[in-house]
């Protein structure tokens, strides 16, 4: 343990040259420098997070949702079934055609019968447009609350107006109660977010998000243990900018508040556009990359951070990409139909009446044909746009 604790903490790769840990160890009276054992007080504070998140959503959110007509809905659950629910949970959520009827037949059921079962089954792992408004509100409030204590926090700092001084006696710089409070914060709430994963209904894109709160935890840790703090300040403010008018986009969606949902989209754009397409290179990416080289000068770490961020910016590009073609379709269409980048978990309403997947389930109907399968295809198709998300 000790061979490796030396391996990982190497101070060729955490620190520029001529620099060691002792170095920072012991700094003189009344100033403190970043260590690993501070970020272990991000725990206590994600979960007490997590239960303010359960308060939150239980009284606050859930009155406001009730008083914009959203009612919690309880969905048809499916019959217990030991057969069917075997071939659901091991083979198939969504059995086609030749398995609908061989189930058609072991069971001794109509066809229909078997997908009204399956349906119902799918419809009951899904949160209902009620817990998705909960949950939106709780990170639109945490979302706004830290963008604001950020930016103000920010707009106090010298190297907001000068990012050459991220880079000016480092890694010899001083951590602000301010900037301690910022980031363990951040942290927390992504620690929280990771425990809710377990506890929310699991849905289609738990993989996809488990991930991105895991790369940020270690974004936010790795630029907090060697000192990169201020740019990292930097970085958590410019996504911050646009991520509390996603969340209040999805609220007017879920409400119905068609154009305050479209004009909220419209303002999420172009800030997603300006913050992380034109902000993000040119004044944090020129920083980390350019103005460090010249002053510090490159190191290991130093490679392994600018790779991440960079990386980060190729997300950037291709999640606008997703916006711009969304923004697309809707003109065409007319409106916004759906939540723009989280909803991947095809979570909008209980799906529509599958038996049109197999044409001998049910004979076709005009009413059908014009209402609600036309809705049910709008809404996969804008949910399979969002799969990269």
């Amino acid at each position: 343990m000790a061979a490796f604790s030396a391996w990982f903490w190497s101070e060729r790769f955490w620190l520029p040259h001529n620099v060691t840990w002792a170095d920072l160890a012991d700094p003189a009276p009344g100033v403190e420098y970043p260590k690993a054992g501070h970020l272990f007080a991000a725990f206590p504070l994600a979960l007490a997070i997590f239960f303010v998140r359960i308060l939150f959503e239980r009284f606050i959110a859930s009155s406001c949702a009730r008083s914009l007509g959203i009612q919690p809905s309880v969905g048809r659950r499916a019959a217990p079934h030991a057969v069917l629910e075997k071939v659901f949970t091991s083979i198939t959520k969504d059995p086609d055609c030749r398995r609908l009827d061989g189930l058609s037949k072991q069971l001794d059921w109509e066809v229909r019968k078997v997908q009204r079962w399956f349906r119902q089954r799918r419809n009951q792992d899904k949160p209902s447009m009620h817990t998705k408004f909960c949950e939106s509100m709780w990170r639109f409030t945490f979302y706004l609350c830290i963008f604001t204590y950020g930016i103000r926090f920010l707009w106090q700092c010298p190297w907001m107006w000068d990012t050459r001084l991220c880079w000016y006696g480092y890694p010899y710089q001083v951590m602000t109660p301010g900037l301690y409070r910022y980031y363990v914060t951040e942290l927390a709430f992504y620690w929280s977010l990771m425990f809710s994963q377990f506890t929310d209904i699991k849905r289609k894109d738990f993989l996809i998000m488990f991930v991105h709160h895991l790369a940020t935890v270690s974004l936010i840790s790795f630029s907090y243990v060697n000192n990169m703090t201020r740019v990292g300040s930097l970085v958590m403010c410019v996504h911050d900018a646009s991520d509390f008018l996603l969340e209040a986009g999805k609220l007017a969606n879920y409400a119905k508040f068609q154009r305050l949902c479209d004009l909220l989209f419209i303002v999420f754009s172009a800030t997603f556009f300006i913050t992380r397409l034109v902000i993000y290179p040119v004044w944090v990416l020129n920083s980390t990359i350019f103005e460090s080289w010249a002053i510090v000068g490159p190191y290991p770490s130093w490679w392994l951070f600018n790779s991440l961020l960079l990386v980060l910016q190729l997300l950037h590009i291709f999640w606008f990409y997703l916006i711009a073609r969304i923004a697309v379709k809707a003109m065409l269409r007319g409106k916004v139909s759906k939540d723009v980048r989280s909803d991947i978990e095809s979570s909008s309403g209980e799906e529509c009446d599958a038996s049109t997947d197999c044409p001998a389930a049910v004979s076709p109907s005009p009413k059908r044909q014009n209402g609600t399968t036309q809705n049910c295809v709008a809404a996969k198709d804008a949910a399979r746009n969002l799969s990269g998300w």
